[in-house]
């Protein structure tokens, strides 16, 4: 006996809802797309030609496709065929993969975007989800949708470009010599210009075209005969500065395509080169990526970023700006020692008024025994705040002598007091304590804004109250990551472009954000 199947019957019921469980992700989707307001939608909104397919179904069925790890257009099309929960969302719409790929990466969807995310925070908030005592930041790399074997790189640019003035040069001077151009009034005797190198081929042109007329002009066989061996100088030289400009041009291209990185990609020039915790062959491979900056809180992520630039230190002042357009900064600021320098903790401090629980690169090693325990560090020397010196391993004072300023590429200026030690001539400990040529002595930098900021976070990572805080940062922002790379499988974007990655990200952000919600929420007996 076997249980009733037929194909030619109709099955009730046909409303999908029903076929759902209770507790599926279609309705966390579904709830939380419905609570955006509809002024987010209105940049979609128009009048003429063919209506458009609702932006709040295009919103779900691509964050629903999302949290199912389908990342591919082709293939949310498919589910939106095969799958009961993208079936219900879309209520019988079948976009084609084309239409789901120009929405997910159109600039309207950003506002939506940034707008679920503050949706979901006020909800999370509601619930008791988050305390809003503090934000916990980290990066990781992604891989770009981009070719691994296009790369270009800055010093090789800037190699090429200087090699080209040096020819461009000699070869300028050698028509003058040559008498074939007359010599022409240049901005810089060093290089000549892109509209100077132009003005040079037009010379030439000109000379090979009167050259031609004469050319044409004259019947006698030898005086032609003359007059095409004279061309071949002009013409030759006309060639070169043909590549000339170009290569000038490619040069100026590629280096404004840089703005401050040291490579890009071809493919995708928003991507730049680094090195990824995926390397298979453990080669120190370099990819191209993007350096995705998250803010979380109890597991949630609240505000996210992209960044062409590999280091973290350089990422978390614009970060900073870019999640108070989420919401308002808590009292804490949280994250590892990638972040920790000088200006970070400034901008901390004294522009935001937070309270930074950031160790510094050197935090964990200055607690070793062998850092405390070593005569020539600096810090482990006396110090007499009266007469402000230095006493050094062998007895000498090394004393204040002067103010000194760096700044680096960046722009950040630190402000050094500078001490040298009175004499090391014929010091038995010389070798031990100094690299400083013969006749110099020791000198030590002291940067003194800096050691106030380092024993701040120090008192701060030690005390009982916020030294607890910044130990929930390992089990609050690192599951992020896992879950996106470990479950979701997401380790590489599908599109091309900073500002498209961006949306991809949000996209699989609030995806992770939503099946984290669920969990929880099955576990609290919620559904």
């Amino acid at each position: 006996m076997f249980k009733n199947y037929t194909m030619n019957q109709l099955v009730l019921p046909l409303d999908l809802e029903i076929r759902l469980q209770e507790n599926d992700i279609a309705f966390a989707v579904h709830h939380l797309v419905e609570s955006i307001p509809d002024d987010a939608f209105e940049p979609f909104t128009r009048t003429t030609g063919c209506p458009a397919y609702h932006p709040r179904m295009m919103m779900k069925i691509i964050l629903c496709a999302y949290t199912q790890s389908v990342f591919s257009g082709r293939k949310i099309e498919g589910l939106l065929q095969d799958s009961l929960r993208m079936m219900w969302l879309a209520q019988g719409n079948e976009p084609s993969y084309r239409t789901i790929n120009r929405f997910r990466v159109h600039p309207a969807v950003t506002p939506i975007l940034k707008q679920a995310f503050v949706t979901f925070r006020c909800h999370l908030v509601e619930m008791g989800e988050i305390k809003e005592e503090a934000i916990f930041i980290d990066g990781t790399k992604l891989e770009a949708n981009a070719n691994r074997y296009t790369f270009v790189w800055r010093k090789s640019v800037e190699r090429y470009s200087a090699s080209l003035v040096e020819k461009s040069n000699l070869l300028y001077e050698e028509l003058v010599a040559q008498e074939i151009l007359p010599e022409i009034e240049r901005e810089s005797p060093d290089e000549l210009t892109l509209p100077e190198l132009e003005h040079i081929g037009d010379v030439l042109e000109g000379r090979i075209a009167s050259i031609n007329q004469e050319i044409e002009a004259s019947s006698d066989t030898q005086e032609r005969k003359r007059l095409r061996s004279e061309r071949k100088q002009p013409h030759l030289f006309r060639k070169k500065f043909a590549e000339f400009v170009e290569r000038k041009r490619k040069y100026a291209v590629q280096k404004e395509t840089f703005d401050g990185r040291n490579s890009y990609s071809k493919t995708d020039t928003d991507a730049t080169f680094m090195r990824m915790k995926e390397d298979h062959m453990q080669n120190g491979q370099l990819k191209p990526g993007y350096n995705v900056q998250i803010a979380t809180e109890g597991q949630y992520t609240l505000a996210y970023d992209v960044y062409p630039n590999p280091t973290d230190a350089r990422t978390l002042i614009p970060f900073l700006d870019e999640v108070s357009s989420y919401l308002t900064l808590p009292k804490h600021i949280v994250a590892d020692a990638g972040y920790g320098s000088q200006e970070n903790y400034q901008e901390i401090l004294m522009r935001r008024g937070r309270i930074p629980l950031v160790p510094y690169t050197m935090f964990q090693k200055e607690k070793t025994r062998k850092w405390r325990d070593d005569p020539f560090n600096l810090v482990n020397w006396s110090y007499d705040e009266t007469t402000d010196h230095f006493v050094c391993p062998n007895g000498q004072n090394v004393t204040f002598r002067y103010m000194s300023k760096r700044t680096d590429r960046y722009g950040f200026t630190r402000d050094f007091k500078v001490y040298e030690s009175e004499s090391c001539d014929d010091c038995p400990l010389r070798s031990l304590c100094t690299k400083a040529e013969k006749g110099r002595h020791r000198q030590v930098r002291v940067n003194v804004s800096w050691e106030e900021q380092k024993e701040q976070v120090k008192d701060l990572l030690s005390d009982q109250k916020t030294g607890k805080i910044y130990a929930k940062r390992k089990i609050d922002v690192e599951p992020v990551f896992g879950n996106l790379k470990a479950n979701l499988r997401f380790t590489r974007f599908s599109v091309r472009g900073k500002a498209k990655v961006k949306r991809e990200l949000g996209f699989i952000l609030m995806a992770v954000n939503l099946r984290k919600w669920l969990t929880q929420s099955i576990a609290r007996g919620a559904f």
